[in-house]
């Protein structure tokens, strides 16, 4: 199988379309889209000319940051900065910053920084950054790269987000019927009237219906 790590390892030597392929290829076998979000932080580092560390924050409008993926402890470590460029990513899908200076990210020596959005609405960005100690690290071909890059990431976290919810649907319709089942069974109802009075009791008690069949399943095996 073709290594994206290795095909990075020497910048003279990088077929940027079978990188890309490779890493593609490994962020859809992510198991959920945590996975993929780590994922990508670590193939950041690797295939984005100049990056030393990465991390993947959600930005609320108007309010603090959050590390959800980082690459490694410096970058955790490093919190949350309050980088004044970040306000810019509602607008540009890349910014790059030369040199922090005095901004909060540099306590942990994080001088050059270059951020993409992976996803955006009204009121939340997603973002991957890449990192440097150097100032100047990123050029023009790093970002364009970048994107590159994130097109993938943001292409393989969806696909991930509809399988992880699809499982999930299937688990819920699985839970639902062996509690209608276990109802038709105790009350000698058919299915119909069971799965109406499953629905009855979620309304009463305010529970969601998976929530309920689970309860009733649960408490069927114990």
């Amino acid at each position: 199988m073709y290594d994206v790590v290795e095909a990075t390892r020497s910048p003279g030597a990088l077929d940027v379309a079978e990188a890309l392929t490779a890493a593609a290829r490994e962020l859809h076998e992510s198991a959920s889209p945590g996975a993929a979000l780590d994922a990508a932080v670590r193939l950041a580092v690797h295939l984005l000319p100049g990056a030393e560390h990465a991390g993947v924050c959600e930005i609320e409008r108007g309010e603090s940051l959050r590390t959800v993926a980082w690459s490694d402890d410096i970058v955790r470590a490093a919190g949350t900065p309050d980088l004044p460029h970040w306000e810019r990513l509602w607008d540009a899908p890349v910014v790059r910053v030369a040199d922090s200076g005095g901004a909060a990210g540099e306590r942990q020596g994080l001088r050059s920084v270059l951020s993409m959005r992976l996803r955006a609405d009204r009121r939340r960005l997603t973002v991957l950054t890449a990192y440097s100690r150097e100032p100047g690290a990123f050029d023009e071909t790093a970002a364009r790269l970048g994107r590159l890059f994130t097109a993938q990431v943001s292409l393989a976290l969806n696909s991930v987000t509809v399988r992880e919810q699809l499982t999930a649907a299937m688990h819920t319709r699985d839970l639902i019927g062996q509690a209608t089942g276990i109802l038709m069974e105790r009350l000698d109802i058919d299915a119909q009237a069971a799965f109406e009075s499953l629905v009855r009791a979620s309304q009463r008690e305010n529970v969601k219906l998976r929530d309920l069949a689970r309860r009733i399943v649960g408490a069927t095996d114990n």
